[in-house]
């Protein structure tokens, strides 16, 4: 089997409430950041690689009202946000040595991608690693998902897709792609023992 992870919500944490806290002491800022930053348009486009970090920068200090030096801060604060979700880099051993192919699929942007990529060692375990940036596509659209069976010659009814986004996992859901929705490790591993990817005494 194949199997596909996202990272933010899955294998690493994403969540920008804490991410704002962090930069912002007033509450009203911190939930005028999470509206019009980080839920916005422009972050999308930040995934997609069509935005550059400086054009966000200045986009999103003119819609908070908030100081350029500031909204540079909290994007800054990103990529060491994403620290580990307990459980999962087990899960993908795990998963790895039962004989699946690995793969990733997440929309980041390329600050985030990057980090990871140089403070992490999981990257060897996967077969292939989509990243929206990277191809200028992003979930829930159905390019990417079609970019990443394409790419590495997937039978949708053979790859099972792991993600903590309902809209993501029903848009690959609509290619015949089989979808886990991630809420924790222990969850997520009792979902691909169910679906034939783990055997039920596998640690």
């Amino acid at each position: 089997m194949n199997v596909v992870f996202d990272l933010g919500g899955v294998v690493f944490h994403w969540r920008p409430d804490v991410i704002a806290r962090r930069v912002f002491d007033d509450p009203d800022i911190q939930e005028l950041v999470k509206t019009q930053i980080f839920a916005h348009a422009d972050w999308l486009e930040l995934d997609r690689g069509t935005m550059s970090l400086e054009q966000a920068v200045d986009r999103g200090a003119a819609r908070t009202g908030l100081s350029r030096s500031e909204v540079q801060r909290l994007i800054d604060e990103v990529p060491r946000s994403l620290t580990p979700v307990p459980g999962t880099a087990d899960l993908i051993r795990s998963v790895k040595e039962s004989n699946n192919k690995l793969f990733v699929l997440s929309n980041m942007q390329s600050a985030s991608i990057a980090y990871l990529e140089e403070e992490h060692d999981i990257w060897q375990l996967f077969d292939g690693i989509v990243i929206s940036c990277r191809i200028k596509k992003v979930k829930p659209e159905r390019d990417i998902y079609e970019h990443l069976l394409a790419k590495h010659q997937l039978q949708a009814a053979e790859t099972v897709f792991i993600d903590d986004m309902r809209i993501n996992l029903t848009a690959a859901a609509a290619l015949g792609i089989q979808t886990v929705q991630f809420a924790d490790a222990d969850q997520c591993r009792e979902a691909l023992v169910h679906l034939g990817c783990l055997s039920s005494s596998h640690p």
